[in-house]
């Protein structure tokens, strides 16, 4: 299991605060699964029940997404463009067209390190399956035939998908940062300002502060080889952070750990890195960027990350080196 990042919300700072102000705030916290994972929610506010209800409509909407972008559901809109777009052009919704057209942006920013085509490597090495195994070349090669996200084609003027060659679209890199950031726009809009809203606890976002600490909602990152140790630790205020790590899924054969993270560009597992940590104003972009700094490494991260991003990776060495890139 991938070592998760730390929440830290001390028990009792709520009503630490009640007793010195005139209206008590509330702790709230719910779960929802969906989209292959747990979301969180855990928010402050004086009213019980309108909480419940703006919770209630930020999981109505993670719901909503899971139906329109689930790779599983024969009937999502997703799911559609996978299997008619290799044949003609799929006209789509205007959230499904922004939300791949981003994906070819980060695509093209990462020089190919991001890539939602991905799936036949992953299926090849097992990683769906759970059970891992080492592919031939012969093997690679063919999957990387059947991969590339140059072959999605995007018409803006009649807004439609077509593929120039017969891919598949995955939404696991892009899935949970967007499904976070819209449940944060409706927590927001609803009147919250105290919340902090993850997804499998590897995609987080702090809305606000909670009551006892203005820096923002403390969020540690395990070391990577002892989750019980804390590496970094850093404080969530209208921000997000996401990570990715090897030991997330992975299997080893001999003295070789194979890591689930796919270098699009040569068909094989990333190496180098062990964790890499993204702090972005944007769930999505925190979730998307993890892979690619995961794939091309600290030097290549430090020149082209925007300056409004930290990036914290531990790196695979005899001594593993961590190193925060702000």
């Amino acid at each position: 299991m991938l070592p998760t990042l730390r929440i830290v919300i001390l028990a009792g700072c709520a009503a630490a605060l009640a007793a010195a102000a005139s209206t008590p705030l509330i702790r709230l916290e719910r779960s929802l699964d969906a989209m292959g994972t747990t979301y969180t929610i855990a928010a402050y506010g004086p009213d019980r029940f309108q909480m419940e209800s703006v919770i209630d409509e930020a999981f109505a909407e993670v719901e909503r997404l899971d139906q329109l972008l689930s790779n599983y559901r024969p009937d999502s809109e997703w799911s559609r463009v996978n299997r008619d777009a290799p044949q003609r052009p799929v006209a789509v919704s205007e959230e499904l067209y922004n939300l791949l057209d981003r994906c070819l942006a980060y695509s093209r920013a990462s020089e190919g390190a991001f890539d939602i085509t991905v799936g036949p490597l992953m299926k090849l090495w097992g990683f769906y399956r759970g059970q891992g195994r080492v592919p031939r070349r012969f093997e690679i090669r063919t999957a990387l035939g059947r991969i590339g996200y140059q072959h999605i084609q995007l018409d803006p003027a009649r807004r439609t998908v077509r593929f120039l060659k017969p891919v598949e679209m995955d939404p696991g890199g892009i899935g949970k940062g967007y499904a976070v950031d819209r449940m944060v726009d409706i927590l927001r809009a609803r009147g919250l300002a105290s919340a902090i809203v993850s997804a499998g606890r590897s995609s987080i976002y702090g809305i606000g502060a909670p009551p006892n600490e203005p820096r923002g909602w403390r969020i540690t990152i395990p070391h990577p080889r002892a989750p019980r140790q804390s590496v970094a630790e850093y404080y969530l205020k209208d921000h997000s952070m996401s990570t990715s790590g090897t030991a997330e899924k992975f299997f080893a054969i001999g003295r070789r750990t194979y890591s689930h993270i796919m270098d699009p560009r040569t068909g094989q597992p990333a190496t180098g890195m062990l964790q890499v940590s993204v702090l972005a104003p944007k769930t999505i972009d925190s979730e998307a960027w993890t892979k690619p700094y995961f794939v091309l490494g600290r030097q290549w991260a430090a020149r082209h990350k925007p300056r409004d991003f930290t990036v914290f990776l531990c790196e695979d060495r005899s001594e593993i080196q961590c190193v925060s890139l702000p």
